[in-house]
């Protein structure tokens, strides 16, 4: 038991370079830049929804798209003329409208029946039914296609949708986390990136088109008239003129890769790029046939670099190098990893939000969560007196460390990732409830103090281990395969998770042997000063098991059938909804603003100051009903901001979209799913493969039943939701392995006893443990919920609700799987042991 100096000497430092890293976060940004140059400066980066950031509305360039539209048109109408082996006297654009001259009737004739081909059938918005993308009509010597009206307005909402997962990619791969990403009416994008970004940085990086082709440069005279076939095009750099030819050598659409580097003679920032199967071919055939002359590399029009090819290039890789900067090589390279935007975006707007929770919100937040802690820290201490003490220690340990970590990580906290926090701290909490329980254990069995410190450690530890990977596995696929406020979540579910282990384990056991060796206690008393629930108890928790599984089935029936009427309210963040500006001659008051406008009962409501206190985003949920109860909704809520502001200015109101696109609730359910599977994989190899199955059906019920408790309850199903959601996910897988840990080691310790008996036994050993670390988070999470307003209210009650439901179904459902599954399998071991004797015999 003893630990060395060295070790000793080792966790203090780190204890200290933690609490050094953290210590900017309790300053403001004013106190710090008047701090000494030596002093850290590193603070944890809020997102949009603490802190706010910046705010770029993007407009599709309309004109620019139909004019791309027009050149495929006149592309696509001469390859099927040329397909039919019909020769016009021309083709062109003329207007809107692509133009055939053929003199020849039945070459017409046929050449209009050919160019119908080309009409595609598209979905009008008014009532889905399908129209025509283009007109084919005659007049005279001349076949026109037109663009109709609904043809063009689909290829601007697809134009959109695809900027929309273009931007959130090219977001994603240079580092911005956490980004808000909305279509607003019918041609534009709301782009929110937390913390203050360098404006040009992001026009570059939100405005580029980023179509990139490769062309041979030409042999002709630069300052002359260029012959057909050939543009002169400026050096992105310089502006240095280039004849370039237009034919497209290779296009950008073939690169599978780009990545920012250094070139290894140079030293200087490059971008390396790689081609598919096709580009990688059509490459070595360029670089062959062209040998020593220039080959340009060409993004939007200008020209990054126009090297000599000076060998054959078969690799299907090459390199891009034009003075460039560390910065612009990475932005680059996620440009072209992206992929290039169908349409030109020109950022037409640009300031800076306030916080999408509302300040009011965040402060009602902080305080209520700091009340949390401390009733946490006062109930440990009712339960483990000066013991718990150090467990406090630890737990004040555990929140600075995370927030180090996050500081030193440059992570970017939201309120899923706050949610994150909360459970690391859940689970130190646990941690410290095991141990104190396990010392509590094994001195009532007579062991002296160092022993019983020993011995509860060591066992306690086990359990610790195995809940704490089980809930690491999952987190880590969800950072793998989730995105946005999922991998937010996970990755202080992971350092919570790491921190934990060493705060609970290391730093506790630290102190506490100092304790006892300091006072040289020879047993070693964890009593507490209030008790809240009976110890040594023998209640007979399987004769309830069929009542237990039977009530869960129907609330998880009960609960798909409110999934299916009335369903999930779903806020903002899936739906989309109505955004208006308002201006107010004074600073708006965003609490009472939140509550009237929460009176209407209108769904979701988010309000963000935009710029200054006197300018407020107000977001209201999209209403059932069609246009005319949007109508209603928007009159609503003038009424009610002309009530509090008769002077307000109500500057606009427009349609958003939803922040959680397809792909982002996609990805979202597959790395639940992943995790759910991988937690299967783990429980089945440490345990049996009846703890895991039965591990993973409790989940399921929990799951159902928290979902219908969204759907009952009508709460707004948005991003702070999902927040509750996968909180609750790793609190109960937590709470299911614990249980499952203690049966494990009474099943090895009393084989001959009933599985039956040990199950019991077992709950009633870990019955205080339970209560309490329930208790403890149930007290942490309580006045969020009942002073935390509507704002916050949609993660603390069902977190609430979560508690209960992962306690309870621990006892009596996961408990009676078990029992059930671990009988059959018993049975069937023992008969096949039966079977192998007869035939032995």
């Amino acid at each position: 038991m003893r630990t060395s100096k060295w070790a000793i000497a080792f966790y203090s430092l780190i204890v200290l370079v933690g609490l050094i890293i953290a210590l900017p976060n309790f300053f403001t940004q004013q106190q710090l830049d008047a701090m000494p140059s030596w002093f850290p400066k590193k603070q944890v980066t809020l997102g949009l929804d603490l802190r706010g950031g910046s705010y770029l509305v993007l407009e599709v360039d309309a004109a620019g798209l139909k004019k791309d539209r027009l050149r495929s048109l006149l592309d696509d109408a001469r390859s099927k003329l040329r397909s039919e082996r019909i020769q016009p006297q021309s083709i062109r654009i003329a207007g809107d409208s692509v133009v055939v001259a053929i003199p020849d009737a039945d070459a017409r004739q046929k050449a209009d029946t050919a160019l119908r081909t080309l009409i595609t059938q598209v979905n009008s918005n008014s009532f889905g039914a399908a129209i025509n993308d283009i007109e084919v009509t005659q007049s005279d010597n001349q076949i026109r296609l037109n663009m109709t009206e609904a043809g063009f307005q689909y290829r601007l909402d697809a134009a959109l949708q695809q900027s929309l997962e273009i931007i959130r990619q090219r977001v994603d791969q240079v580092g911005v986390a956490e980004p808000s990403i909305q279509r607003v009416g019918s041609d534009r994008i709301v782009v929110q990136l937390p913390g203050l970004q360098d404006p040009a940085h992001l026009r570059q990086l939100l405005g580029s088109t980023a179509k990139m082709t490769f062309h041979m440069v030409a042999d002709a005279p630069v300052n002359d008239t260029p012959p057909p076939g050939v543009s002169i095009l400026p050096d992105a750099k310089d502006g240095m003129q280039y004849p370039i030819e237009d034919q497209v050598a290779l296009s950008g659409e073939r690169l599978t890769d780009a990545r920012a580097g250094f070139d290894q003679r140079t030293n200087e920032p490059i971008v390396s790029f790689r081609f598919d199967s096709l580009g990688a071919r059509q490459f070595a055939e360029i670089t062959t046939k062209n040998v020593n002359r220039p080959f340009a590399i060409v993004l939007d029009g200008k020209v990054l670099s126009a090297p000599v090819i000076r060998e054959p290039i078969t690799g299907g890789s090459g390199q891009i190098s034009g003075n460039f900067s560390v910065e612009e090589s990475v932005v680059l390279s996620a440009l072209l990893r992206a992929g290039a935007l169908p349409a030109p975006l020109t950022v037409i707007e640009e300031r800076t939000v306030g916080p999408d929770l509302g300040g009011d919100a965040i402060k009602m937040g902080l305080y209520t969560g700091i009340v949390g802690f401390l009733l946490v820290a006062v109930l440990i201490i009712a339960l483990y007196g000066v013991w718990g003490l150090i467990a406090n220690v630890a737990l004040l340990l555990h929140t600075i460390l995370t927030l180090s970590a996050l500081s030193l990580l440059g992570a970017t906290l939201t309120l899923p990732g706050i949610a994150g926090i909360i459970l690391g701290i859940g689970i130190a909490v646990d941690a410290n409830i095991l141990i104190n329980e396990r010392i509590r254990e094994e001195t009532r069995k007579g062991m002296g103090a160092m022993a019983a410190l020993d011995k509860g450690f060591k066992i306690a530890y086990s359990t610790i281990v195995d809940a704490n990977v089980t809930t690491l596995i999952a987190t880590v696929l969800l950072f793998l395969f989730g995105t946005g406020p999922v991998r937010g979540f996970a990755v202080t579910m992971m350092l919570g998770i790491a921190i934990s282990m060493f705060t609970a384990i290391t730093i506790v056991r630290v102190i506490m042997e100092w304790v006892v060796r300091r006072r040289k206690m020879k047993v070693l008393h964890i009593e507490p000063i209030l008790s809240l629930v009976p110890e040594n108890t023998n209640y007979k928790f399987m004769k309830a098991r069929f009542f237990g599984i039977g009530v869960s089935i129907v609330l998880s029936l009960a609960s798909i059938g409110l999934f299916i009427a009335p369903g999930l309210n779903y806020g903002i963040d899936f739906k989309g909804g109505i955004q208006a500006e308002i201006i107010t001659s004074q600073p708006a008051d965003l609490g009472q603003l939140r509550s009237t406008l929460t009176d209407l009962k209108l769904g979701e409501v988010a309000l963000q100051t935009a710029g200054s206190p006197n300018n407020v985003l107000i977001r209201m949920q999209r209403q059932d009903g069609g246009e005319e109860a949007q109508s209603v909704a928007v009159a609503k809520m003038r009424e009610a901001v002309q009530t509090l502001y008769p002077d307000v200015k109500i500057e606009r109101t427009e349609v958003v979209g939803p922040k959680v696109s397809g792909e982002l609730a996609r990805s979202g359910v597959i790395a639940v799913v992943l995790a759910a599977f991988a937690m299967l994989i783990y429980i089945w190899w440490r345990f049996e493969w009846y703890f895991a199955v039965g591990a993973i059906v409790t989940l399921v019920l929990d799951t159902t039943k928290l979902v219908g408790f969204f759907a009952l309850m009508q709460l707004d199903f948005n991003l702070t939701a999902i927040a509750a959601l996968l909180t609750s996910i790793g609190y109960s897988v937590n709470d299911k392995v614990v249980v499952y840990d203690r049966m494990r080691e009474n099943m090895r310790l009393y084989k001959s006893k009933p599985l039956r008996e040990i199950i019991d036994m077992s709950i009633n050993q870990v019955l205080v443990r339970c209560i309490y670390t329930s208790m403890t988070t149930f007290l942490a999470m309580a006045p969020m919920a009942i002073w935390g307003g509507s704002a916050v209210e949609n993660f603390a009650l069902p977190m609430l609700f979560g508690i209960f439901i992962a306690t309870s179904s621990s006892i009596f459902i996961a408990a009676p799987i078990l029992l059930f599954l671990g009988d059959w399998s018993i049975k069937r071991q023992k008969k096949a042991e039966q079977d192998q004797a007869a035939i032995a015999s």
